[in-house]
């Protein structure tokens, strides 16, 4: 217990380190000192406008959106007894994206767009994806297999994509850029309507699955086992399920396609604190949030002016994880 403690610890700590680094990262270099300055209100109206106008707003959200799709693969590798399970790789993220498209579609630009219904529409787009899923994976007598629930979102998720390719077709120049730099995983909502747009599905989701952690733990010894405990598998896992679901679309909404955090996330929290959910959703959460949090950083780092979306990043590492782990379950 005081080891997972002190390990949870670290990886806040490991945060708060990566938060400062990345205030300081950027085409326009602000020292520490300044950034301390300007953050106490001694900084200049260049330095002010830079921090808290530019790189505090995408930083939280960094944060925010790698909490948020870690504990969602989690929640989804807990019900489904899955380890590859993850929004991403099951196609709750591409359902999601597909609403965000089809409503910048229908509006002549972005800032048009009202910033607190985009997470909404993701619900709602996540929603009918992980539904037609789990429908589709599901047998009376056998439930849900874990290898025939990763295809089926596989499946799902390339029609999906093929829907969204379809509908760039007829997006004008500038919404054709912004949905191409969405589904490479960039985080674009970097203001501060962003922030409060996605952090009240974060503060109120996150803390409803960790009171359901009991629950996931039982759910992991098998229907079976479960049920003789007392649990009432299928409405739990729909209401974990769903708080799964609204986890992934609100931070979809606001980040685009950023694939396999809620893989990578999970997994690495699980070698460092075990598989109990009472420690495993907080390191996933942090773990996911730090994830996110340095892709970000590195992606406005490497290639000065420009920039490398952070989705890009995390599929860089995410990939080869994905390949290793298949690799695993097959033996």
């Amino acid at each position: 217990m005081k080891k997972n403690l002190f390990i949870i610890s670290l990886l806040f700590m490991l945060i708060v380190i990566a938060f400062i680094i990345s205030m300081n990262t950027g085409f326009i270099r602000l020292s520490p000192i300044e950034v301390i300055q300007t953050l106490f209100g001694y900084g200049n109206e260049k330095q002010h406008l830079i921090l808290f106008e530019f790189r505090l707003p995408r930083i939280i959200i960094s944060v925010l959106v790698g909490m948020g799709l870690a504990v969602s693969g989690c929640v989804l590798q807990g019900i489904s007894r899955n380890s590859l399970a993850d929004p991403g790789i099951l196609g709750i993220n591409a359902g999601a994206g597909l609403t965000v498209i089809l409503f910048i579609s229908f509006f002549p630009s972005t800032a048009a767009a009202p910033v607190f219904l985009l997470p909404v529409l993701a619900f709602l787009g996540a929603g009918i994806t992980a539904t037609i899923i789990y429908t589709l994976a599901y047998k009376r007598n056998e439930g849900i297999s874990p290898m025939r629930l990763i295809l089926t979102g596989v499946a799902v998720a390339a029609g999906i994509s093929s829907a969204m390719i379809v509908l760039t077709l007829r997006l004008s120049p500038e919404n054709y850029h912004f949905v191409a730099t969405w589904l490479a995983g960039s985080i674009w909502g970097s203001n501060w309507m962003y922030v409060l747009s996605v952090l009240p599905w974060i503060i109120v989701l996150i803390p409803f699955v960790f009171s359901k952690a009991r629950v996931l733990n039982i759910l992991n010894l098998g229907d079976l086992a479960a049920t003789g405990l007392g649990a009432s598998i299928e409405k739990e896992r729909r209401i974990l399920l769903a708080s799964a679901v609204g986890l992934a679309g609100a931070s979809v909404s606001i980040s685009g396609g950023i694939g396999f955090v809620g893989l990578i996330g999970p997994h690495l929290a699980r070698q460092l604190v075990g598989s109990r959910h009472q420690y495993l959703i907080p390191a996933s959460a942090l773990t996911g949030g730090l994830l996110v949090l340095i892709a970000d950083t590195i992606g406005r780092w490497i290639l000065q002016p420009s920039e490398i979306p952070a989705g890009i990043i995390v599929a860089v590492i995410g990939a080869p994880y994905f390949l290793y782990l298949l690799s695993k379950l097959k033996d």
